[in-house]
């Protein structure tokens, strides 16, 4: 099943890092601005739908 990985821009390098250790060195994933717990729902609705081009864009053709 296809899938795509979301990461805010703090926890990159981790993403990173995991993806060498997990043997995938070039995992692609999108990153978006730190952080997201404390946003308001209008907020988090918001960028939701600034992420979804490039979810699809990372799901049909592998890159952000």
């Amino acid at each position: 099943m296809p899938s795509a990985s979301i990461v805010t821009d703090l926890f990159e390098v981790t993403g990173r890092a995991m993806a060498e250790q997990w043997g995938v060195p070039l995992y692609k994933f999108v990153v978006t601005p730190h952080p997201i717990a404390n946003l308001a729902e209008p907020e988090l609705d918001r960028r939701a739908r600034e992420l979804v081009p490039k979810v699809v864009k990372l799901l049909l053709h592998g890159q952000e």
